[in-house]
């Protein structure tokens, strides 16, 4: 789209929007010296969750490092700066966003080369990594940070991993877990972080951010991707320059058929999305379609009818799984597509009975 701003990712990003007070609860707790070893960042996909977190590592290797410092009594000085931010222009910003600030580590899905694309997990030797960072001297003399960006993608093996680190945490380090779905972390390892809860972004928050990456984009354009986006600036992004409402609309035509899908169309669709250069176009599908699947449980469940809120609320677990199982076998996403939009159909005959 012309005119477009790509926006900067979450470690080299100086801007938080909408989590103000997230950011003041955080800041309280460094400034005061009462930071857990270990905080659980969770809330929907594109938020700005991973943004909060390294917003965070670097106001805590700031204060903690060469650029500030304590007072004679050994209690943390005042910075004077109202929020978490620090000076883009400072050492310790510039060595985050570059990635060689060495008292920082950043754990996340890495890139399997086999499969030409992100792994579907972290793994156990990701997370061994973690236990032998924090045991170090922190190189600049404060504190060791670990980010896990993705703390629900761990397998279990990693998952146990990290629960051995978490129950005897080094002095003077942070841990900060960043999940969209924080269920899938385990319990044992939720119990050990004081868990924050971030909540999509209000409207205006929205369409400031979408005016500001996105100009070109008219009013009713950006109001379509707004509706669609739940709060979500990577959402939005995505809709906006990937052609994600005109995807929805597609899908929502074929499921609202009558009698029946048209199968020569849906066909076409899947071969589409099926294609190798098509990956951006099918990761947005995905989330379009997890999100039609929870908005029908919504639907449901306000009209007082759990049962059906219940059955669409499983019919979108099974799809996901079916979805992340074909990723991870590279099964034939074709065939995954078709089945997906033949289950919806076959739940949307029953519901209307």
């Amino acid at each position: 789209m012309s005119g477009e701003r790509q926006a900067p990712p979450p470690r080299a990003n100086p801007d938080l929007v909408g989590h103000e007070a997230a950011e003041v609860v955080l800041k309280h707790l460094v400034d005061g010296g009462r930071l857990p070893h270990a905080l659980l960042l969770s809330g929907p996909r594109g938020i700005g969750k991973a943004t909060l977190a390294f917003r965070l590592a670097r106001y805590v290797l700031w204060r903690g490092g060469e650029e500030t410092g304590l007072d004679m009594f050994g209690a943390p000085t005042e910075t004077g700066f109202p929020s978490l931010a620090i000076p883009p222009e400072s050492g310790v910003f510039r060595r985050v966003v570059a990635g060689g600030h060495a008292d920082l580590l950043t754990v996340e899905r890495v890139f399997d080369p086999r499969r030409k694309r992100l792994r579907n997990e972290i793994i156990v030797d990701d997370v061994r990594e973690i236990g032998a960072f924090l045991h170090l001297t922190a190189a600049e003399g404060g504190w060791r940070v670990v980010i896990v960006d993705g703390a629900d993608a761990m397998n279990r093996n990693a998952g146990n991993a990290l629960l051995k680190i978490l129950e005897e945490p080094p002095r003077r380090s942070l841990l900060v877990l960043v999940a969209h779905s924080p269920g899938k972390v385990l319990p044992t390892i939720r119990s050990r972080c004081r868990q924050m809860k971030l909540a999509p972004l209000p409207g205006a928050n929205l369409r400031a951010l979408l005016a500001r990456y996105c100009p070109a984009l008219d009013e009713e354009a950006a109001g379509r991707v707004s509706d669609l986006a739940d709060g979500s600036i990577g959402r939005a992004l995505e809709l906006a320059t990937s052609g994600g409402v005109e995807l929805y609309q597609t899908m929502l035509s074929m499921l609202a058929r009558r009698p029946g899908i048209d199968l020569l169309a849906l066909h076409g669709f899947a071969d589409k999305l099926a294609r190798a250069e098509a990956e951006d176009t099918y990761r947005a599908f995905e989330d379009l379609l997890h999100q039609y699947l929870a908005r029908q449980a919504a639907t449901a469940a306000r009209a007082g009818e759990c049962g059906k809120a219940a059955y669409w609320a499983r019919l979108r677990d099974g799809i996901a799984d079916d979805l992340a199982r074909a990723d991870g076998l590279s099964l034939d996403r074709k065939q995954t597509i078709l089945s997906a939009f033949f289950a919806i159909e076959r739940a949307s005959v029953a519901d209307a009975r």
